[in-house]
């Protein structure tokens, strides 16, 4: 398959997932590529065998939870998370995710559940280690809060700290005080130390003091002019730097743009948006589906990693491959959109991880499936100059 638009990256190999192609998170570990899914094909987790990129090879898949969808894996320390989340309002029987022993990496073994009640759990963020940060909609609350769950004992995971914006917590008698057309919700957080770079939907970003992981606080709140659906808030390591995607949720342009925000932290109580990452030119807005900002390869350990390279899902635009080498100039360096899947108006490139070798793995979220890709000669030189 030849790809509609290409520049510095070349496609591998792919796989439609079993004839399942609606593809969400994805993340590789040694030969086993692990993927969640959207939801409406009804399949739930997927493991393919990568270890020729040109032939990816399903080894084992299974269904979502009842009246849920599990769109979502972690990966690490010979463990694999699963979320468990009601999905289009479905009768779901489980909330929260599921732990699986990698001690066969084809053929995970559930060990544990957190459970979080309520809608379940939307986004999981671990890079191995004690605590796993995820994004829940626990009972009494309307919207999604921020929970830590120490994993110390991963058949038996329990609950270490929360946080909400006042107000959210509607079963406890809190009241909103922002207006009812604004969202706060938690996507999800990234974590660096004692400092966590929360994405707040409709609300911008939040930075979280987790000195007292029972008790975290806020450092500060940033809130964009325009836009919404903030979604990735990813710092860069030794730059005073976060960029921050807001996803794109409604078809066309109609609404307000979602972009790519790089944010100056260096002072931490008063972030400022330095730039904004180039938006793709094209005829985006009337290809149909999605066209906007979505997830950003997140520079996990034994991953591709950079402080300059910032690899971004675009939906119909494909992915984009941003240079910040000067953060207040961000530059496109490259880029990648498949041809369209069959039985879809246009690509909807969703979720990007990139390996220490720096091959490239995505997923299209309708029929798509995953996608492997390799930088070229430039790119990679690139790549590597910028690694960490």
């Amino acid at each position: 398959m030849h790809p509609e638009s290409a520049v510095g990256l070349r496609l591998v190999g792919s796989s439609d997932l079993g004839g399942h192609g609606d593809g969400m998170q994805v993340m590789r570990e040694g030969d086993a590529l692990y993927v969640g899914h959207f939801g409406p094909s009804g399949m739930g987790t997927s493991i393919l065998d990568v270890s020729d990129l040109a032939d990816p090879r399903l080894a084992n898949q299974w269904p979502a939870p009842p009246g849920g969808h599990s769109h979502k894996v972690q990966v690490a320390d010979g463990l694999l998370l699963v979320n468990h989340e009601q999905f289009r309002g479905g009768n779901h029987s489980s909330a929260g995710f599921a732990i699986y022993d990698l001690a066969d990496p084809f053929d995970p073994r559930q060990i544990g559940f957190y459970s979080s009640g309520g809608s379940g759990v939307h986004r999981i963020v671990w890079e191995g280690g004690r605590y796993a940060y995820v994004s829940a909609t626990p009972e009494g609350f309307a919207e999604r809060i921020w929970v830590i769950v120490d994993l110390d004992d991963p058949e038996h995971p329990v609950e270490a700290g929360r946080w909400w914006w006042p107000g959210m917590f509607t079963g406890g008698g809190e009241v909103p005080d922002w207006p009812a057309t604004e969202s706060r919700s938690v996507h999800h957080a990234m974590v660096h130390g004692d400092r966590a770079y929360l994405g707040f939907w409709d609300s911008g970003m939040v930075i979280l003091d987790i000195t007292d992981l029972a008790n975290p606080g806020v450092v500060s709140h940033l809130q964009w002019e325009v836009g919404g659906h903030t979604h990735t808030c990813l710092p860069l390591i030794g730059r005073d730097l976060v960029v921050v995607t807001d996803e794109a949720i409604e078809d066309g342009c109609d609404g307000p743009p979602h972009m790519v925000r790089v944010v100056d932290v260096a002072d931490e109580a008063h972030p400022r948006v330095l730039s904004i990452c180039p938006v793709p030119e094209g005829d985006f807005c009337e290809r149909g589906l999605r066209f906007g900002a979505h997830c950003l390869h997140e520079n996990r350990p034994g991953s591709y990693r950079s402080d300059e390279v910032v690899f971004v899902t675009y939906f119909n635009a494909g992915l984009r491959v941003y240079d910040l080498a000067d953060a207040s100039r961000p530059r496109e360096i490259a880029h990648w959109i498949p041809q369209c899947p069959p039985g879809q108006a246009a690509a909807q490139i969703n979720d990007v991880f990139v390996d220490h070798g720096g091959t490239v793995f995505v997923t299209d979220r309708v029929n798509g499936g995953v996608y492997v890709l390799e930088p070229d000669d430039d790119l990679r030189a690139r790549m590597e100059e910028a690694s960490r």
